[in-house]
């Protein structure tokens, strides 16, 4: 029985899992209660340190206790799948880090398992939850650029070459299944459909994942994007939406900051005389305001949810594993449109 505060416990120590804790506190509808960890003494130093009550030594045990409603799962992407799916057959609720999965396979069997059970499953945007995301999203509706032609999506940012769980492919690492899911991710947002086919190149580490990477993604409806991602070049994250009638740009933040404020540039008008306007919205932290929407998706169900739907998660999924096979093989790749979810 779910409480007055949807009560979450998070599976693994990871540094995310720090600012998660930090992030949701100030929430009135949202408690983190409990981690584990497959060493007790991990597990007992981080909820310490960040002041949550109880800590289990393995992730078994926390799953095992009625007094959690729901899990976040920070884990590596390659183990996604298999604590997601125990997460919903202990019959927790499921807050998953992006990417979902390591393969659309392993998503599809995901979302099975959480069906089965009754629990809803959702991969973690933070910026999906942001009012920049949500204002962008009410003008895109409102046909403020018209129809819209083609995306240009980008996040890059500078990682050291030392051990790094993003550099190792036996984790599922690599820039585009880190910083590249969220173009992807902000592209079949806008789309609205699930690509048809993507081209991609992309140059590599010594332990053999994609270090940059820039991909073409065509849909049946004739909308062009291309998204690029980098562990190689100075910080950055931007997306342009051009249509027919104007341009929008956005920074689509997890989490803005007076540093860096969640602004979009609007310019309506096909011509060059056409003029830009600024557009300021609030800012929050987007742990907080995913969780909460999380809290709402439980409780009063998927149209409070302002994250990926099932079928955008297995679409980006599709789409990620299209452009690694089409890096690595030098051809364009197709998607089936009626691959079987």
């Amino acid at each position: 029985m779910i409480t007055a505060a949807l009560r979450i416990g998070i599976l693994g120590t990871a540094n995310i899992a720090r600012a998660f804790v930090s992030g949701v506190r100030p929430s009135s509808t949202v408690t983190v209660t409990a981690v584990a960890s497959r060493d007790a003494t991990r597990a007992e130093g981080f909820a310490r340190e960040v002041g949550i009550a109880r800590s289990f030594e393995s992730y078994e045990a926390l799953l095992a206790d009625r007094e959690i409603d729901a899990v976040y799962i920070p884990l590596p992407n390659s183990m996604h799948a298999e604590w997601s799916v125990r997460a919903a057959e202990a019959g927790k609720h499921v807050l998953c880090e992006k990417p979902l999965s390591a393969t659309a396979t392993e998503a599809r069997t995901m979302f099975e398992a959480a069906r089965k059970h009754g629990v809803c499953l959702v991969e973690a945007y933070p910026y999906r939850a942001q009012q920049q995301t949500l204002k962008l999203r009410e003008l895109l509706e409102a046909g403020a650029v018209g129809r819209v032609q083609m995306i240009q999506a980008s996040f890059g940012f500078t990682i050291s070459n030392h051990p790094n769980i993003r550099l190792n492919p036996a984790l599922a690492g690599g820039a585009l299944m880190d910083a590249g899911s969220y173009p992807v991710s902000l592209v079949r947002m806008v789309a609205k459909e699930r690509p048809s086919r993507v081209t991609a190149v992309a140059h590599w580490t010594d332990t053999g994942v994609d270090r940059t990477l820039v991909a073409t993604i065509e849909f049946a409806s004739g909308l062009l994007a291309q998204v690029s991602c980098s562990f190689a070049t100075a910080v950055h994250r931007q997306a342009l939406i051009a249509g027919s009638e104007g341009v929008l740009q956005t920074t689509f933040f997890n989490h803005p900051s007076p540093a860096t404020p969640p602004l979009l540039h609007l310019r309506r008008g096909k011509g060059w005389d056409s003029t830009t306007e600024t557009i300021e919205v609030t800012a929050t932290n987007g742990f907080l305001a995913e969780t909460e929407a999380f809290e709402r998706l439980v409780r009063q169900g998927p149209v409070y949810w302002t994250g990926a739907s099932p079928e955008e998660s297995i679409d980006i999924m599709l789409t990620l594993e299209a452009i690694l096979h089409s890096a690595r093989t030098g051809k364009p790749v197709d998607i089936e449109a009626t691959a079987a979810d």
